[in-house]
Formats: C-alpha cells, structure tokens, sequence
C-alpha cells in the first residue's frame, strides 16, 4: 500500500478497508507515514468523514497501536470518563476522586489542551511534583492500591492516537465527528475500564456546535462502546457558557479544589453528579439514579471525595502544600478587569473565543512543543443570564504581561452579548443517551 493513494482514496469520498485502515494506523506508530501525509489523510476525513465501520475499525486500530491493560486482576470493575472537551471544564478533578470514594476503581487516561480547550493533564501539572508519566506497572499499582489514577497517555497505550491527537491539534483538524470518536474511544479501550460514562458537550465552547452533532457523537461513541463489549452511557451537555468561573489551569484546579471542600460553581457539581451517577448506575451500584447521587453526594459532603483527591495528588508524587493550600499554587503576576459596556442581561458569551484568548496568553499550545504557563487564564464574573451595569467587570484577566492582557482585552469584551431584557440561563443537562 501507498499512503498516497489511502489519502487520495478518502479525499474522494470512498471509504477505506479495514486492512487499509490498520496498516495506515501501524504506519503512523512506527513512524513509516510522516505527519505530513498523516495530517493530509485527517484533512480529508474532517471533509469527507468516515462510515461507522471506518469509525469502529479505526478505533479498534488506534487502541490495539499499543498494550492492553486489563485490570481484572486488580479490580472486579473499573470506571472512567470522558469529556469531549470545553472551556472551564474541570469536571475530571471533581468527578474521579467522588466516584473513587464510592468504591468504584477509577483508571484515567485523560488529554492535554486540544485546540482552544483545555486538557486534565495540563490542569493536574500545575501541582508541583505531579507526575502523569506513569508506565503500565505504575498505572496498575494506583489503581489496586488508591482506586484513582489519572495519567497521560503513555507511550505503551494507544501510541498512535497519542501522536495523532497533537497533530489534530496544530493542523485545523480537531472538528470530526469519527476523529473525535474514535480518539475518544480508543484511550477508554486500550485502558480496561469497564464502565464508561461520556460528557458529551455542544455549543460554542465545545467542538460540536449544535444539538444534533453532540447527539451524533454520543450514538458513534456509544455504539462504538457496546461493540467492544463495555458498558457505555453519554450524558449530553450544554457548552453555551464555559463550565464554572474559572478558565486556565491553575485557576480550574482552585476551582476544583472548591468544589471537592464543599464549595464550588453549582453548574459544575450537578454535572458531576450526573456523570457520576450514571457510573454508579453502569456499575449496578445503586438501584436507580436518585440512590446514585445521594450516594455521590454523600462523599462529596462527608469529606470522602477530597481525602481521595489528596491521596490521588500525594501517590502521583505533587505537592500536598499546594492542594491544602491552594493560594500557593501559580498566580500571573497581571491582572486586568474588562469591563460592562453597556447595562443589560448577559444573553450569550462566545465560549471559543474565551478559550482562544487563554491560548493567547500562554495557557495553550499553537504548536505541539510549546510550554504552557499554569497561571495564566480568565475569571467569569458575568454569566449567561446575569444583570450588569456599565463599566462592571464581566472577567478579569489573568496575564503573564500588561501587554498581553491588553492585546486579549477586545476580544474577550465583544464575546459578550448583552441585551435589555431579562435572559434565562440555558440549561446544562440536554438528555443522556444510554
């Protein structure tokens, strides 16, 4: 086979084989297709898409690039989650340690920053001491002896997704639904989890844009799911405004840090809740769903899910100081607040736009080898649905530079919307697709 003619195959609208499909996955791990033919190849599949087969063959390709853990040994069951990404979301570092402290074995492989969404792994970073490096024999060992390990991917587990997804990330190739699908899918594959509950998220902080597509996406995911014999349930979100009031790595883990110590944006403890209890209920921990979150709630109120998360941070090697502690962790030396132009309701905030404007400020990569600074970001004071009065700040910006701040300043004002009359804020829960 020439990778030439896979790329002029899919450019024209046909679909590829699973042969075709392996053996261009297997390429790209070893090496023998270069990013550049890669990056063409996810080009044309962004235009022209992929079938369901082609999905699920890519999947399987993706996940079996590298080892197969399977975790039986250690655990009768073990859960994971997924988020398709979104501006604000931290959901990861509240929802793990809640599940974990419930009795359910929580093995992660979770992402860096993707496009101008931010990724668990780059949040966890900026503990000081925390590493996400860990190989399989480390993996195995926190999930017997913590029940909760949250890593990057390695370079034994789905490896050619792990190359892929950087470069989905710097060639405009992000917004496929079978991209997104399978790289979703195959990490929750290749590390053994039996239980899977996948955030689905739409609107203009998420990757899919509307309604449909998220629903698209959740029955891909899903089926793709079912066929690999796990049990698979995706809660369909809305991404209409970034989740929380935190945006940026190190402000989302104080975010977070709120959360698990009772504190903590509603809209991102009823997610939890939800995706948590869907776990539950995959697992076949509890009767129905209110059982589920009561059970869930309870650990988040009793302290449970906070003693997980601090055990989590000390068996992956960061500093206790700065979770305790949270002030201790980085903070940009520039703040800047942006002002209301204009007395109104809040009726829409563009998402995309914040999370870029993060990017911009070095919270992000535009290249895969770029270093990400942990404290710069942004803090929402203004939401969907909120009253402001002119020249009331409806964020401020956290910047490593005046200058920098400055540059994002318009942007981060024209995301805005703001309208006379009243606005309702939209809702967070769209449906589950099980």
């Amino acid at each position: 086979m020439r990778m030439v003619d896979l790329i002029a195959k899919k450019r024209d609208g046909h679909a590829l084989t699973r042969e075709e499909i392996d053996w261009l996955v297997a390429g790209y791990a070893t090496g023998a297709v270069p990013d550049y033919q890669m990056s063409a190849w996810a080009m044309a599949v962004v235009l022209r898409g992929m079938d369901d087969r082609e999905t699920a063959d890519l999947t399987l390709a993706m996940a079996r690039s590298g080892d197969m853990l399977d975790l039986h040994d250690l655990a009768p069951i073990t859960v994971d989650k997924h988020s398709t990404g979104g501006v604000g979301d931290k959901t990861t570092l509240v929802l793990a340690p809640m599940v974990a402290a419930v009795g359910l074995p929580v093995a992660k492989m979770s992402g860096r920053g993707l496009g101008f969404s931010g990724g668990t792994v780059d949040k966890l970073e900026s503990i000081p001491g925390l590493r996400t490096d860990l190989d399989a024999t480390e993996f195995r060992r926190l999930v017997r002896e913590v029940g909760l390990v949250v890593v990057a991917q390695s370079g034994e587990l789905a490896p050619a997704d792990k190359k892929l997804y950087a470069l989905r990330d710097v060639t405009a190739t992000v917004e496929s639904i079978p991209l997104i699908a399978a790289s979703v899918m195959c990490k929750k594959l290749a590390a053994g989890a039996d239980c899977i509950v996948l955030d689905v998220k739409y609107g203009s902080g998420a990757f899919m844009h509307t309604l449909a597509d998220a629903r698209e996406l959740a029955r891909r995911m899903v089926a793709i799911g079912r066929h690999a014999g796990r049990r698979v349930a995706a809660v369909i979100s809305s991404m209409q405004q970034p989740l929380g009031h935190n945006i940026g790595n190190a402000l989302e883990v104080r975010e977070a840090i709120g959360a698990l110590r009772g504190g903590g944006p509603d809209d991102l403890v009823e997610l939890c809740l939800t995706l948590g209890a869907q776990l539950v209920l995959l697992a076949r921990r509890a009767p129905d769903e209110a059982a589920a979150r009561a059970l869930l709630r309870d650990a988040l109120v009793g302290g449970a899910a906070w003693a997980k998360f601090r055990q989590l941070i000390s068996a992956q090697g960061g500093d206790l100081r700065y979770v305790d502690q949270p002030e201790l962790l980085p903070v940009a030396p520039v703040t800047l607040p942006v002002p209301a132009p204009r007395a109104g309701s809040v009726a829409a905030i563009d998402g995309m736009a914040l999370g870029l404007a993060v990017n911009d400020l070095g919270g992000g990569r535009a290249r895969k080898e770029d270093v990400i600074d942990p404290a710069v970001g942004l803090v929402l004071h203004a939401r969907v649905g909120s009253r402001v009065v002119a020249g009331a700040p409806l964020l401020t910006i956290h910047a490593a530079t005046r200058a920098d701040a400055e540059r994002v300043a318009p942007r981060l004002a024209a995301a805005y919307t703001i309208t006379d009359g009243p606005v309702d804020p939209p809702p967070l829960i769209e449906e589950i697709v099980s």
